[in-house]
């Protein structure tokens, strides 16, 4: 990875745990002769743990504290293989025997292996790990995809084995196939909301035009900080798709509410006069709007200047909430009342029709 100019530049350190460089001392039991002198394999591991590694006899107590008691073989006896091999081992009911001890080599095979110095497993596999850090201009799942193309045109991985990609690359996996459910049901439960708000698919629809408009004030904020997408930063963009909504909603209340008193009191004759009442019913929105955006820019600016514990998570939520306001306030101040004019516009006719003088009928009195 430190070597090929596909992940070069990216790759800052790439340590390999080392598999080999352990020696050991294996004991090789022969089971065949075991069963002759009448032994079980239980009876040499016994002895063994006893001599080599120790066997707590009895406990020290001084007052509160208690320290155990191991008995084991000197270290002379333990450290010389040959001495090892002398170890005898008592015969078990094996009255018959002319001995009552035979000695280790007569039942076990002592030899020297080299081996890993530490065993890791997972998933009931033996696994072995390659430590990657990165640089900070690549994200991890970039990063992966061409870690693995260079890992398939440069190493030939034997039968039985596998690499896999683990730590943050698998968190971002899992967050991924979580988001990718999450995000559509919280659209979903937003338009339901709405929907039964409003009680017009059409309105909810209208409502929700705003959130995509919103999304372009965030992917351009983020894209000046340099910020990469992730969990912190969807987490955030779900934020400001609620936000966005819910001042969409306001704002199509009030246009409602000026054009429903418009069409009742009969001031709708043309699409001038439509214009005129969506107008002033947009503009008693703009203070309480303006207030509603600062105030959440007031208080996410701390945030965004704040480099202390966990700030870049708290950075990349708050970032696409910011982006997102500022474009959702000019999409609900400017584009929504011109889509929500076009809505009501087809019913209207562009120019006042004048409507001619009915005649008057006099009626004739009985007398005449």
């Amino acid at each position: 990875l430190q070597q090929d100019p596909r992940t070069a530049p990216h790759t800052r350190s790439a340590f390999a745990e080392r598999l080999t460089g352990g020696s050991f001392l294996d004991f090789d039991i022969r089971r065949d002769d075991l069963v002759r002198y009448g032994l079980r394999v239980d009876h040499v591991n016994h002895t063994l743990m006893a001599a080599v590694g120790g066997m707590a006899a009895t406990e020290v107590i001084e007052g509160r504290e208690r320290h155990p008691v191991v008995v084991r073989l000197a270290r002379d006896f333990r450290d010389d293989p040959s001495a090892l091999e002398r170890l005898t081992i008592p015969l078990h009911g094996m009255g018959m025997m002319p001995v009552d001890h035979i000695p280790l080599s007569q039942v076990a095979d002592l030899r020297f292996r080299n081996g890993p110095p530490m065993l890791r497993n997972e998933g009931g596999q033996l696994v072995g790990y390659v430590f990657v850090d990165l640089h900070e201009g690549i994200g991890i799942a970039d990063y992966v995809e061409t870690a693995r193309q260079v890992l398939a045109d440069r190493v030939q991985i034997p039968p039985g084995y596998r690499a896999e990609w683990a730590g943050q690359y698998q968190n971002f996996q899992r967050a991924r196939d979580r988001l990718q459910t999450l995000v559509p049901l919280t659209l979903f439960i937003v338009f339901f909301m709405l929907y039964a708000h409003r009680g017009s698919a059409l309105e909810a629809l209208l409502v929700m035009l705003t959130v995509p408009f919103a999304l372009i004030g965030a992917v351009w904020l983020l894209y000046l900080l340099d910020y990469k997408l992730s969990v912190a930063v969807w987490v955030g963009m779900i934020a400001m798709a609620g936000l966005a909504a819910e001042m969409g909603l306001l704002m199509l209340f009030y246009l409602d509410a000026a054009w429903r008193r418009a069409r009742d009191a009969g001031e709708l004759r043309c699409r001038a006069d439509l214009l005129r009442v969506l107008t002033t019913g947009a503009a008693e929105r703009i203070r309480p709007m303006l207030m509603t955006t600062l105030t959440l820019l007031i208080s996410l600016v701390p945030v965004m200047l704040n480099d202390g514990v966990g700030a870049d998570v708290m950075k990349r939520i708050a970032a696409p909430m910011v982006g997102g306001t500022l474009s959702a306030l000019l999409v609900v101040l400017l584009v929504l009342p011109a889509v929500f004019a076009l809505w009501k516009a087809y019913r209207i006719p562009q120019v006042a029709v004048e409507r001619p003088p009915q005649p008057v009928l006099a009626a004739e009195s009985a007398e005449s």
